[in-house]
């Protein structure tokens, strides 16, 4: 494929008679860059924050795989943004094709966010000139080899403290990273929100409801899950079970829902986009990840509405829930503790309740999407002036 296949059209902005990206006097055009076909909390932090720079005096631009559930929703929402095929780090006409979107809008800056796009976006940025920030949204251990990419940037955002060490030990100096964990849009999520219309939806009436909301995939811990409802539900029969979102592990997970006889408490309802009022009808919010948790964003989330939380004490999830003081904290893979703590909350719903409240003051002060834009600006602006390399 020639490079100039790499990039067919883009869409235009979210307003009509806007000026085209990259050519307003301020040369402030931000370029977020994603190679990933998946679409859960990295992608739409993406979406979040280039509507925020648009909605705030910047221009962005979006270059995401053309068959990717993110350029689906670049086109619904009217996000500016640009199909780039990126199939490994080493696809030239990707790497051409991208140096070209640079020059031709005017890149003021490339941000990066997987590891292909980081390749390919970090040497397209640096070969023209722009500077390069790349996010790291996990806490997995990056292997010393792999970390070659990361010094292709000049800052690295990491989404919380935790997946800020795992950068440092793959050998990025401390100074060049910066922990923003993800904003919370706190106009959609917040105390007034209902999650009556999605209780009658689902024919939940006044059962008590316990919420896994998710991209599907086995970091998440969904068999976990199952496994403390099963728990739960031979003390409480009446108590309902909801996952919430898709992903590849979809098919498995449901499979284990029937197998373990367990399709009348559990509700499985794919992708939804009415995520506030779905955390509002949920009388816990669980995220029992195994693995990897950077920074939650459905746990601010949850709290911005005012719905307990239980979490597991993996990743940046100590770094949003106090156990004890604004949820409970379990270890991972540990179904039975899983099982007390929601027992426990279920059967003191208003110490419950008091914790999330505690939260929401928290996800106010720190977690906002504006907090976590004005320091994702500030590092832009840092660069952009021309700070040391």
């Amino acid at each position: 494929m020639a490079a100039a296949d790499a990039v067919a059209g883009s869409t235009g902005g979210r307003s009509q008679g806007a000026p085209s990206p990259g050519l307003t006097p301020a040369g402030r055009l931000i370029l977020h860059t994603e190679a990933s076909h998946g679409f859960g909390g990295q992608e739409l932090r993406i979406v979040a924050e280039t509507c925020w720079l648009l909605d705030h005096g910047w221009d962005a631009l979006v270059a995401a795989q053309p068959d990717s559930r993110l350029w689906d929703e670049t086109r619904r929402l009217g996000v500016p943004a640009v199909p780039v095929r990126m199939r490994s780090a080493v696809d030239v006409p990707a790497l051409f094709a991208l140096r070209r979107l640079i020059a031709e809008r005017r890149v003021a800056l490339v941000h990066t966010h997987s590891s292909i796009d980081s390749w390919l976006g970090g040497l397209a940025g640096r070969s023209r000139g722009c500077p390069v920030v790349r996010s790291r949204h996990v806490t997995i251990a990056i292997p010393r080899r792999r970390g070659l990419v990361y010094r292709l940037a000049r800052r690295v955002i990491t989404s919380g403290e935790a997946a800020g060490r795992v950068v440092a030990a793959a050998g990025v100096p401390a100074e060049r990273i910066v922990a923003i964990p993800p904003g919370i849009d706190t106009a959609r999520f917040h105390p007034g929100v209902s999650g009556d219309a999605v209780r009658r939806e689902l024919g939940l009436d006044a059962a008590p409801v316990v919420g896994l909301v998710a991209n599907i995939r086995g970091s998440k811990g969904h068999n976990v899950f199952l496994e403390a409802a099963q728990t739960v539900l031979a003390v409480r029969p009446a108590a309902r079970f909801l996952i919430v979102g898709d992903g590849i592990g979809f098919e498995e997970v449901k499979g284990r829902v029937n197998a373990m006889g367990l399709a009348a408490a559990v509700s499985m309802t794919g992708f939804r986009r009415d995520i506030p009022e779905v955390m509002a009808a949920l009388d816990v919010l669980v995220l029992p990840s195994i693995r990897s948790e950077a920074a939650s964003q459905v746990i601010p989330q949850a709290l911005a509405v005012g719905t307990p939380v239980i979490a597991t004490m993996v990743g940046g999830s100590a770094e949003l829930v106090r156990d004890g003081e604004t949820g409970r904290l379990v270890p991972p893979g540990d179904a039975p503790a899983l099982a007390a703590a929601i027992l426990a909350s279920l059967a003191d719903p208003a110490a419950a309740r008091a914790q999330a409240r505690r939260g929401q003051a928290l996800v106010r002060e720190r977690h906002s999407l504006d907090a976590a834009m004005a320091r994702t600006t500030a590092v832009y602006e840092d660069l952009l002036a021309g700070a040391p390399r």
